[in-house]
């Protein structure tokens, strides 16, 4: 008997959650946009509320589209259930207000997403819990917090904005000692480059804002683990309301069939340009795992299966030099999002960490001169091309 073939994550892409077919034989995914489901069987209607029998209720609860996205995270992640939300905050608070409560106590570090930091440095606290945020590259001090007591490990790797890596499996390790839920963001990296599960983290949480979705059009969150585990972020979800709209879903879903390409693309240009970024004078310092002088990119090789589409660096002379420098960019955005088809760039005071002051940034090892960098799909000659003539303009400009 011929062994069954295993799927390739480009394929389980396109098809995951979506094997058994649509009404109407639909060959893609329909936007369901009714708010709820009607019944004439009574009982059976009561059934469907309790979960004893399949079916919709309320779409703030359930809904066919966005269980679709659903099973194709999970599909992705190898994960037995999944939440959606309706933006990457709300997954990453949901999932974090679902199992922390006054006493409890979180380790993360200090390297994170803006908006993440926020909730461990303002929300938190308010709720009576303990956050301690370790140095990013210092995993005995994460292990050692960690012994000390811990409710749930936080980590995102690499990091928004400055691409560090953690070990995941080590600290995911240490944190089982101690019986704390591990969660971790992978958001920079994809289900593609990095499968958090695998290396025993119990959530897992995406912006699907970013890579899965793809075009820039669409918001919404991703939460996946064990089954036990989503029933409970699923209730914290159904009572407060975050949930992701079918619309929005459908979009999702149509990005993620085309990650595999586009994320191919993507990271090829993304060493180019890194690599490119060493060499130029003006650059203090180039942040990317796939470089072998990156202080994470042996962790990286490791625990990634590819280096991934965010690269940042430091310009000299700070943010007069970022002023002058991304105005003179042709085919980039300067926006606040990352993981689209275009390129984007921007510092960090007006992207990752517009939330945070400049003494919390400064706080946090953020330069201002510290410029992100979501490579898109164009050309890689092209996107470094544009870079020579921007460093070109300001050099000459410089001059004057």
């Amino acid at each position: 008997m011929t062994e069954k073939r295993k799927i390739g994550l480009g394929t389980k892409a396109v098809w995951g959650g979506e094997e058994e077919g649509h009404p109407y034989r639909a060959t893609q995914t329909p936007i369901v946009a009714s708010a709820a489901y009607g019944y004439q069987d009574i009982d059976h209607w009561y059934d469907v509320a309790l979960g004893d029998a399949p079916g919709f209720i309320y779409s703030r609860m359930s809904n066919p589209t966005v269980e679709t996205l659903e099973a194709k995270i999970c599909s992705l992640e190898k994960a037995e259930s999944a939440v959606a939300f309706s933006t990457g905050m709300a997954a990453i608070s949901s999932a974090l207000y679902t199992f922390l409560q006054n006493g409890s106590r979180v380790v993360s570090t200090k390297d994170s997403y803006g908006g993440t930091n926020k909730v461990f440095e303002e929300f938190l606290p308010r709720m009576g819990v303990e956050v301690v945020l370790c140095e990013t590259h210092s995993h005995e001090q994460i292990e050692a917090e960690i012994a000390k007591g811990c409710d749930v490990l936080y980590l995102e790797t690499p990091t928004n904005p400055t691409l560090k890596i953690v070990d995941i499996k080590r600290l995911t390790a240490a944190a089982k000692k101690v019986g704390a839920i591990v969660m971790a963001d992978n958001t920079f990296a994809t289900p593609l480059n990095q499968s958090p599960l695998a290396l025993g983290v119990d959530i897992v949480i995406h912006s699907a804002t970013k890579f899965l979705s793809g075009h820039a059009d669409a918001m919404g969150g991703l939460v996946c683990g064990a089954e036990n585990l989503m029933e409970k972020v699923r209730h914290y979800r159904e009572i407060n309301g975050a949930s992701l709209d079918p619309f929005s879903a459908y979009l999702i879903i149509r990005g993620i069939k085309t990650l595999a390409l586009r994320i191919r693309q993507q990271q090829a240009s993304a060493q180019a340009i890194a690599e490119f970024l060493l060499t130029e004078p003006m650059v203090e310092a180039v942040n990317y795992p796939g470089l072998a002088s990156h202080k994470g990119h042996q962790i990286a090789c490791e625990q990634m299966h590819g280096f991934g589409a965010m690269v940042s660096f430091v310009l000299s002379g700070g943010m007069e030099t970022v002023t002058r420098l991304l105005p003179q960019l042709q085919y980039a955005h300067c926006a606040g999002n990352l993981g689209a088809v275009e390129t984007i760039y921007g510092p960090a005071r007006t992207t990752s960490h517009v939330e945070n002051t400049l003494e919390e940034r400064q706080a946090l090892g953020i330069s201002e001169g510290l410029v992100r960098i979501s490579v898109g799909i164009e050309d890689t000659e092209d996107l470094i091309s544009d870079l020579k003539q921007a460093f070109e303009f300001v050099r000459n400009a410089s001059c004057r």
